[in-house]
């Protein structure tokens, strides 16, 4: 791991590295008359030119199995993932920690005396290989299950005594739903104590919440791609998840690469510090907001994803996404459903909410309530409010609407 105070000492050093034997990181710094000694700041880091999943691909196509990116011998290959495109991501023999999976099962307690049950798949894609070494670094007891098979899983749960589960959060509540069925009363006849869950949309923190207090568990989470395994995990206490120092992170605009300050949202881009698989200020495609920066000027905290770059609407300026019309219907009880349309009139673009009101809610006694929660998860202010039925807004409609073209 490594100190925000040499985290740019150790960028060049393995940039370096990378720029010496990766054609394609070369050709990074070239596009922007740079060298990676040029690296000083993170201002200097934004310089370069955000690399996106799709050129990534296109790179692997043209030039397979890597694209240019690897700067490793091939006998320093020990797994090579294939994560849907497909797109190819190696891991080398020195890699110890799961791609850095080991430091989120640490943060969160696990270590020797743990039996933890891993329903993540084996095949063809990281996680699973990925979380099974992660939970090993640490000195746990793992069982490799990978998905489905849920009686079986079940009764392992059972059998073994695992006291962590790593699961879908939708795959853990048909195990749980599965020992019921099977005459279980839990908790009190199982050793769970935690469980490592899968993100979802819609109210996930709050179906978390609802899972640890019926049975008796801790829940985590965690960041994390198959191009760099751990970006960032929880803490206990903080919201959003914090960024492992290994990984650099910035929150772009997504169409210029610029970053972001704290509280916009934009994607989420990630440099590593890894030597042989050495990538640069690439886009993830998901998007987050900067909840805190870190002193090298890096983001030190992001926010729980709120979509995918591509399912944001802009409106002067703004990004808003699917997330925060989902969040705006957590917050507010009265409002039962809810839709963002973007508009364009002769001089300026316009943000409509439409919405559902709950039975026995107050359109008065709520408009001004909607404007300032809006306002707080958006940063922009709507333009207005229009009051629809069920049947104009059926419960598959769009969280948002771009009527601006």
């Amino acid at each position: 791991m490594h100190t925000p105070t040499d985290r740019f000492e150790a960028l060049r050093t393995s940039q370096q590295f990378a720029y010496d034997r990766a054609p394609a990181i070369r050709a990074v710094y070239a596009n922007a008359q740079m060298t990676p000694q040029d690296l000083q700041s993170s201002a200097d880091l934004a310089r370069l030119a955000v690399t996106s999943k799709d050129a990534l691909l296109e790179k692997q196509r043209l030039s397979p199995p890597f694209g240019g990116f690897l700067a490793a011998d091939d006998t320093a290959i020990r797994r090579i993932f294939v994560s849907p495109g497909p797109v190819y991501e190696p891991q080398l023999f020195d890699d110890s920690t799961g791609h850095g999976f080991s430091h989120l099962f640490q943060h969160a307690g696990i270590g020797p005396g743990d039996r933890v049950l891993n329903t993540w798949s084996y095949h063809l894609v990281p996680a699973g290989l990925l979380l099974d070494e992660g939970i090993a670094a640490t000195g746990a007891t793992l069982i490799p299950c990978g998905p489905g098979g849920a009686e079986q899983q079940a009764q392992l749960i059972m059998e073994v005594g695992i006291t962590c589960i790593c699961a879908s959060t939708a795959f853990f509540i048909t195990l749980v739903e599965t020992l019921e069925r099977m005459g279980y009363d839990l908790p009190s006849q199982w050793k769970v104590r935690s469980a490592m869950l899968g993100g979802e949309l819609g109210d996930w923190i709050g179906k978390r919440r609802a899972l640890e207090q019926k049975y008796a568990i801790r829940t985590f989470s965690a960041y994390a791609t198959g191009d760099f395994g751990l970006i960032a995990y929880e803490e206990p206490g903080q919201t959003g998840y914090t960024v492992q120092s290994d990984r650099m992170v910035q929150i772009c605009d997504p169409h210029t690469g610029v970053p972001l300050p704290l509280g916009e949202p934009g994607q989420i881009v990630v440099t590593t510090l890894d030597r042989g698989w050495p990538l640069v200020r690439f886009g993830t495609g998901d998007v987050a907001q900067a909840l805190s920066h870190a002193p090298d000027g890096l983001v030190e905290r992001i926010s729980l994803l709120q979509g995918r770059v591509g399912q944001g609407v802009k409106v002067r300026e703004i990004f808003i996404y699917p997330r925060n019309v989902e969040e705006l219907i957590i917050r507010m009880p009265a409002i039962e459903r809810a839709q963002v349309i973007a508009r364009k009139n002769p001089h300026r673009e316009t943000a409509t909410l439409r919405a559902v009101l709950a039975p026995g809610s107050s359109k008065e006694d709520t408009q001004n309530e909607l404007m300032e929660v809006f306002r707080q998860l958006t940063r922009l202010k709507l333009d207005s409010i229009e009051w629809s039925t069920h049947e104009d807004m059926p419960i598959d409609a769009p969280l948002l609407v771009d009527s601006k073209h």
